[in-house]
């Protein structure tokens, strides 16, 4: 069974920087499209930035395109999120998932980490 374990998460005041991991367990993760999606409480998930199996492909949301960065390290089985500039509204729970095809809907991922909070705050 694959699993997808989050961390890296916090508090960081208005315009900060945090980075995010994720690591793949139980697959090889060059298998998957790995992707990041945050949700809020009584929010449906939402699409932040996916990345293709080789890494040379991204996509990100019009609310974090140009400060956020997504990568991937196939030999670890890791994939990334650094975050910049980051504002109050980036406040959510921060998911991994893993998936067959390039898709910015949450349904299209098979797997998903049990997330990491994000705090933006001063």
């Amino acid at each position: 069974q694959v699993q997808l374990v989050e961390s890296g998460g916090g508090l960081v005041p208005p315009g900060g920087s945090l980075s995010l991991s994720c690591t793949v367990s139980g697959g090889t993760s060059s298998t998957y499209v790995l992707a990041w999606f945050r949700q809020v409480p009584g929010k449906d998930r939402d699409f932040v930035a996916f990345i293709n199996r080789n890494g040379d492909l991204q996509n990100y949301s019009s609310a974090v395109k140009g400060r956020f960065t997504i990568s991937r390290d196939n030999a670890k089985n890791t994939v990334y999120l650094q975050m910049d500039s980051l504002k109050p509204e980036d406040t959510a729970v921060y998911h991994c998932a893993a998936g067959p095809d390039l898709n910015v809907y949450a349904r299209a991922y098979n797997f998903w980490g049990q997330g990491t909070q994000v705090t933006v705050s001063s």
